[in-house]
């Protein structure tokens, strides 16, 4: 059964509600992995009647556009999206992919700073750190005993 509160926000974005959106945007709130359209078609598909990759995109897309689910590009992979809508910052690992979240101090002072240096109106942040996520050291001094 999909939350009343999730039906509330489509709503409240006049977004039409369907089956493959409630279910796209309840696994997103629900997942701490920040998965790609690709891994959502693959957690959602099978419990989804008439669910397509194609589907999948359109609707991440039309989320996006909504402000229910934040897209997290590195470089040239695929993009990672996010369902959890309040303020956090994410922990990359540069191994093997995984993206984190990190709840760190707020970054009120950065936002006024940059707003009294470049005259734009800072209305949202983005922060990402880079890493080796503690499993990929765990296998590099695995690798590293092996040699």
């Amino acid at each position: 059964m999909y939350s009343q509160e999730i039906i509330r926000e489509l709503h409240s974005c006049n977004v039409r509600v369907t089956p493959q959106r409630l279910r796209i945007l309840s696994y997103l709130k629900s997942t701490k992995t920040h998965p790609t359209a690709e891994e959502i078609y693959q957690n959602v598909s099978e419990n989804c009647y008439g669910l397509s990759l194609a589907t999948v995109y359109n609707t991440l897309n039309l989320l996006k556009e909504h402000n229910l689910v934040i897209e997290l590009k590195y470089g040239d992979l695929a993009s990672r999206f996010d369902g959890n809508m309040q303020e956090h910052y994410h922990v990359y690992c540069k191994t093997c992919g995984k993206v984190s979240d990190f709840w760190g101090s707020p970054v009120t002072h950065l936002k006024s700073e940059a707003e009294s240096n470049t005259g734009y109106l800072i209305d949202g942040v983005r922060l990402d750190l880079y890493g080796t996520c503690q499993t990929c050291q765990d296998k590099q001094l695995t690798d590293k005993d092996f040699n």
